[in-house]
């Protein structure tokens, strides 16, 4: 049987798939999640343990985040890495300034949802994409500086700087902490870099599940119309900021629209943002479905931008060659 196969065929697979088998499971059968039984066994803690999961998550992603980053690596890595945060925080004061009700906005859209879809990039598809139509191979090094929003902590930083959302500097601490020791050690042990770094693809599934099994499906009816909705939006508004960063750095724009996208871990942010801030608790279901109904957007039509810009960018170039 192909069933790894059959599951990467859909896009952001690993993290879709167990997270709606989840979903089901929590949507069909609620009553198990209150037996006894169900919560002291190994299978409940598979499927109510987000947060050991998401620790072990981030300690394996942090072992692939190198502290080196020089000259044109170091230039196009922060250009993209500000264009992306800086635009998740215009958005987030928008919001403060004219939204009543941060957590019902359009289509049932909340702050939550859009700073998560908007503040991390799927860096597996960016460089993937550069590794195939940049420049150089830097393009693609270039993710070690874009990596740093991986996480909820520029989530919460970004809310609470727009003053969405209060979080006391201890929360900061411990919800970065598990990155930071991943990074120490790949920084210091090129074999602890390589042994963490393959789990991180493993456990995505795994937390996906745990993900999905506090998910209600009756509650989020409408979280498709606006999960699609929020990955146009990230692919558009992001794409054309990020695209504008790369020009201005001397690059050619493909690099930028390649970052416009949204992580596949990023739909474990609303979670991990509502178990520090009580006042997410409520939408932090739907939040999250609405985030994975952005990856899957921007997994799809990040790519077919990127590879049309690519192509006219390399006719540009030929048709200004021929000309001189």
């Amino acid at each position: 049987m192909k069933i790894k196969k059959t599951i990467e065929r859909v896009p952001g697979g690993m993290m879709l798939v167990p997270l709606l088998i989840g979903a089901l499971i929590k949507t069909f059968f609620p009553d198990l999640f209150e037996l006894p039984e169900f919560k002291s066994s190994f299978t409940g803690g598979l499927l109510t343990g987000t947060s050991a999961l998401l620790a072990a998550f981030y300690v394996c992603l942090g072992s692939t985040i190198r502290f080196e980053a020089t000259g044109y690596i170091l230039k196009k890595g922060v250009s993209l890495w500000v264009g992306k945060i800086g635009t998740a925080l215009i958005v987030a004061l928008l919001i403060k300034a004219i939204a009543p009700d941060q957590n019902h906005l359009f289509l049932g859209l909340s702050a939550l949802a859009i700073v998560a879809a908007f503040s991390d990039t799927n860096g597996g598809l960016y460089m993937a994409l550069m590794g195939q139509l940049g420049k150089r191979n830097e393009d693609v090094a270039a993710y070690s500086i874009m990596s740093l929003e991986s996480g909820p902590f520029f989530t919460m930083l970004i809310l609470g700087v727009a003053g969405l959302a209060s979080f006391p500097l201890l929360a900061f601490v411990f919800a970065i902490l598990p990155l930071i020791l991943g990074m120490i050690l790949g920084n210091l042990d090129e074999d602890m870099r390589a042994f963490l770094s393959k789990a991180s693809d493993v456990i995505i599934p795994l937390f996906a599940l745990a993900l999905g099994a506090g998910i209600d499906l009756t509650k989020v009816v409408q979280a498709g119309a606006s999960g699609i909705i929020l990955g146009l939006g990230v692919v558009v508004i992001t794409g054309i900021v990020l695209f504008l960063a790369d020009r201005i750095t001397g690059g050619d724009g493909v690099a930028g629209v390649a970052a416009a996208s949204t992580a596949g871990n990023a739909s474990a942010v609303p979670l991990a943002v509502a178990a520090v801030y009580t006042g997410y608790k409520e939408i932090a279901a739907v939040a999250t479905l609405q985030v994975t109904a952005a990856v899957v957007v921007t997994a799809i039509l990040t790519p077919i931008l990127t590879a049309w810009l690519a192509k006219r960018t390399k006719k540009t170039a030929t048709d200004v060659n021929l000309t001189h």
